[in-house]
């Protein structure tokens, strides 16, 4: 019995947990067990069924009270949705039985109608009338021409309020967008869906709810051509027309005003390019024109095509671009430039949400952004001139940590050397280094400006500013560097400085590309991606200012040479070196110490440059034809004034030089003057043209103008007067070697 029971348990278990359709089994087992078992089941079901119905009953009672409030509120609705029916099928009948009724009565007055000729066409009335009804359609025509007429020129004048109604939808729509697409990747692009013409509709954030006109904030009904004009003269006069059969007159009147209104609005004002609100007013009456010419289209039956707007509008763009191409090109403001791309932008997209066509605006957009980023170039060419100006060309000093992170956060300067040195230190750019890096940031960001609603994709925009930043630094800040490299002001400390200067931001060069990157998410590693190639302008920068190093440096020795004083008769020297002589030394030792920081070879490549200068100066003083006489006490004071020179030449006032390459400079000087000082003319005519001679640096003809400047010319001032006086053979042997000077002279030729 018990194992029946449980037989019956697992029964109704799997008849409540399987499909209906596997139950005819299940109930078969019960049959073919023992007998009267299936009575036994049939208690134990009505058992299980009452255990349910408790169940259910305790829920129902649980959420009786919900479900009749639901049922309630269900019902209230029922009413109200049932009288919503019925007024609205109400008002559909009375429609429909108003159209019967007007149906029925013009049958009835077309049936009298037609019996009233026939019957009163004999009377004079009707003649009359005959006669007049020609002369009342003409009248009727011509009031109704004279309301279109007056239509025209309203229209003409509410043009402007059209447009500048529509762009502003326009502006709104786009301003929700940008809103919208934060986290969409730049050039994403949604097609405006505003309205003036009551065909499209605009996103339900920028709709007026009926009851928001009392709040402060509450946004601007939106309008539609109908609320700002009254085409009811066109529709009146476009009716006349028809019925009186001269519906194509009308047509090719209402076509031809038109074509020459639209010629009136393309024409703008000479002074528009000076503001912003000049291109505005443009804009806004070309889009109000082309608005209701839309609303035309599309609320009259064939009175314009859409091949006749399109005609208007081909014809309008052409001159649309010949004239932005024009004005743009006056304006030098690129605040200026960039509000009117703004205006083109919302133009072309305020005009593309009426069906015309408008990529050759976006096509013009991209000379406007030359035109900008020219405006741009001049801007930020000023500001690179100020800052040059301003600048004190010395190194950047720092008193405390946050001065110096103030700075390193301006500019990616790192040198672990000084950042271990203590507090007072200096860096070693001087201040316009930064102030430049960041206005090279600032470009970026302004040139980026433009770049902004072209619909364009993230690597167009990338390729757009690194070609821009590229033109500030190849050409606007190349030339800034250039000019003021040559400016007279600009002394050797200076130009040190500069050098240091182009040195760092040329190694800064790389953090742009990051931050430009960094803007577009656009890898620099893209195939075609246009690399900074400013670093070009730096190294020209750096190697023009080395080139003025040079020139300053020749000149300053220039003018100290200017400042000798020789005594070029006088019998014995004065046993020191001449004053010009120690100044201009000690001049070129203080400046050599400040090249410590320019780069080895630029300071190895001055120190060469100025010694060999300086002892080119003193050879062209030496020979110089206005000198007719020197005596062998100038020699010697000559000598001791070269010696000064070597002596500073082999004190390596810059390191690097290896041995006595610094003084081979003056071995001109050297072998020349011990050739005189020694008066060894035979082992020089001796060894001459001989790769192991002694005098092997002087040339004949050097020899023999100095040896002319020497020779006793004038008793009255006998420079010999250091040898014997009565020694003629010292006289013949020098005749001798001026011959022989002169023939090994004549021999090189």
């Amino acid at each position: 019995m018990t194992s029946c029971i449980t037989e019956h348990e697992r029964i109704l278990q799997e008849i409540e947990s399987t499909d209906t359709a596997c139950v005819g089994p299940t109930l078969r087992s019960i049959y073919d067990d023992q007998p009267n078992a299936h009575v036994r089941f049939m208690e134990k079901l009505d058992a299980r069924i009452r255990n349910h119905d408790r169940e259910i009953e305790k829920m129902c009672n649980f959420h009786h009270q919900g479900f009749v409030d639901a049922i309630t509120e269900l019902l209230k609705v029922r009413a109200d949705a049932e009288k919503l029916m019925v007024r609205h099928k109400s008002n559909e009948v009375i429609r429909c039985r108003i159209q019967q009724r007007n149906m029925a009565t013009t049958g009835t007055c077309v049936q009298c109608m037609c019996r009233v000729p026939c019957r009163v066409s004999q009377h004079r009335f009707c003649q009359i009338m005959a006669e007049n009804l020609p002369r009342l359609r003409e009248d009727i025509k011509e009031i109704s021409m004279s309301d279109l007429k007056d239509f025209l020129e309203s229209i003409r004048k509410h043009s402007d309020k059209v447009g500048e109604t529509a762009m502003r939808q326009a502006q709104q729509h786009r301003t929700f967008n940008s809103a919208m697409a934060k986290q969409t990747s730049m050039g994403h692009y949604t097609k405006p869906v505003y309205s003036l013409n009551g065909r499209t509709h605009t996103h339900n954030d920028l709709m007026m709810d009926e009851d928001a006109g009392e709040e402060d904030e509450a946004d601007e009904e939106i309008l539609t051509a109908q609320d700002l004009v009254d085409f009811s003269p066109v529709y009146r006069c476009l009716h006349i027309y028809t019925v009186l059969g001269d519906r194509e007159t009308f047509e090719n009147y209402y076509r031809k005003q038109r074509k020459k209104q639209a010629r009136l609005v393309l024409q703008p004002q000479a002074n528009m390019h000076e503001t912003v609100e000049g291109y505005r007013r443009y804009f806004n009456q070309i889009v109000g024109f082309f608005v209701v010419e839309d609303h035309i289209l599309h609320a009259t039956r064939g009175l314009v095509t859409r091949a006749f707007t399109d005609e208007l509008w081909n014809m309008a763009l052409s001159k649309i671009i010949a004239v932005l191409r024009t004005h743009s090109s006056y304006c030098d403001d690129p605040d200026l430039v960039l509000e009117l791309k703004n205006l083109i932008v919302i133009f072309a997209d305020t005009l593309q949400g009426y069906g015309f066509p408008v990529n050759r605006l976006f096509d013009l957009l991209f000379e406007v952004r030359d035109q900008y980023n020219e405006t741009l170039l001049k801007k930020w060419a000023l500001v690179f001139r100020e800052i040059f100006e301003l600048d004190n060309y010395s190194p950047i000093p720092v008193e405390t940590e946050e001065e110096y992170k103030l700075v390193v956060s301006r500019f990616p300067f790192h040198d672990a050397e000084i950042e271990k040195q203590d507090f007072p230190k200096k860096l070693p750019m001087s201040q316009s280094v930064p102030q430049i890096y960041t206005q090279v940031k600032e470009f970026i960001y302004a040139s980026l400006k433009f770049s902004e609603s072209l619909h364009r994709s993230s690597t167009e925009i990338d390729d757009m500013l690194r070609k821009s930043t590229n033109l500030l630094l190849t050409r606007t800040l190349s030339s800034c560097l250039q000019n003021l490299i040559k400016k007279p002001h600009i002394g050797l400390t200076e130009l040190v400085q500069i050098i240091i200067n182009t040195t760092h931001l040329e190694q800064a060069c790389r953090y742009l590309e990051e931050f430009i990157t960094n803007i577009t998410n656009v890898s620099p590693e893209t195939v075609h991606t246009t690399r900074l190639y400013g670093l070009s302008t730096f190294k020209d920068a750096r190697h023009a200012a080395e080139g003025e190093i040079y020139t300053k440096l020749n000149q300053k020795i220039d003018e100290f040479i200017q400042l000798a004083d020789y005594e070029w008769g006088m019998a014995e020297s004065d046993g020191r070196a001449s004053g010009y002589l120690m100044d201009l030394i000690n001049f070129l030792r203080s400046t050599f110490q400040v090249f410590t920081h320019l780069p080895g070879k630029v300071a190895q490549t001055a120190c060469m440059s100025a010694c060999k200068h300086l002892s080119t100066s003193l050879m062209q003083m030496l020979l110089d034809t206005e000198l007719k006489q020197i005596s062998m006490g100038a020699i010697q004071q000559f000598n001791l004034d070269v010696i000064q020179c070597e002596l500073f030449a082999s004190s390596e006032p810059v390191p690097g030089f290896q041995g006595d390459t610094l003084q081979l400079a003056f071995i001109d000087l050297r072998q020349l003057l011990d050739l005189f000082m020694v008066w060894d003319w035979s082992t020089y005519l001796a060894d001459y043209g001989q790769p192991t001679s002694k005098y092997l640096r002087v040339n004949p003809a050097t020899a023999l103008a100095l040896l002319e400047k020497m020779k006793d010319t004038s008793k009255k001032n006998n420079i010999f007067s250091g040898f014997r006086k009565n020694d003629r053979d010292k006289q013949k042997l020098i005749e001798t070697v001026v011959k022989q000077l002169r023939r090994l002279d004549t021999n090189q030729y």
